[in-house]
C-alpha cells in the first residue's frame, strides 16, 4: 500500500509524480541546439527535438534573409551569444545574416532537412542528422 500524502512535495508522503523536465529546460535546449546547427551547419540529434528544430531554423533563416534590425533582435531572443571559432572573430548572429541568409535568398522555404540514421547505440532511440539544403 502507497503511502498517503501531498502530490508533488517532498515529505513524509513521498513524491508521487514530478515533471523532471520543464518548458524552460526544454526551450534552452532548443536554443543551444539551433546555436550549434547554425555554427556547425548540421548537428545529430533525436528524432523529437529534430521535429522541433526544423520550424526554428527555417524561422531563423527567414529572418536572416530579411536582414533588419528588427529581424536581428528577434533571431537574438532564440541565438546564444557565442563565437562561432576560437578566433572570436565572427559571433553566430554575424554567420547567421552574413553567410546563411544571402545563401538562400532566391529561396522560398525548406532551408533545413532532417534525414534519420538509425538507432542510438546506449539506449536505441532514434537519430536524426539535421542539416542546412545546399
Amino acid at each position: 500500500m502507497s503511502t498517503q500524502g501531498r502530490k508533488n512535495v517532498h515529505g513524509k508522503g513521498g513524491v508521487r509524480f514530478k515533471a523532471g523536465y520543464t518548458a524552460s529546460k526544454d526551450k534552452s535546449m532548443l536554443r543551444n541546439v539551433v546555436t550549434q546547427l547554425i555554427i556547425s551547419e548540421k548537428v545529430e540529434v533525436t528524432d523529437k527535438v529534430a521535429k522541433q528544430i526544423v520550424p526554428l531554423a527555417d524561422r531563423l533563416v527567414t529572418y536572416a534573409k530579411k536582414n533588419t534590425v528588427a529581424s536581428r533582435r528577434e533571431a537574438m531572443k532564440i541565438l546564444r551569444d557565442v563565437y562561432t571559432t576560437s578566433k572570436e572573430d565572427e559571433t553566430v548572429l554575424q554567420k547567421l545574416f552574413n553567410v546563411i541568409g544571402p545563401r538562400y535568398k532566391e529561396r522560398n522555404g525548406g532551408y533545413t532537412r532532417a534525414l534519420k540514421l538509425g538507432n542510438r547505440k546506449g539506449d536505441n532511440a532514434p537519430i536524426s542528422l539535421v542539416s542546412f539544403v545546399l
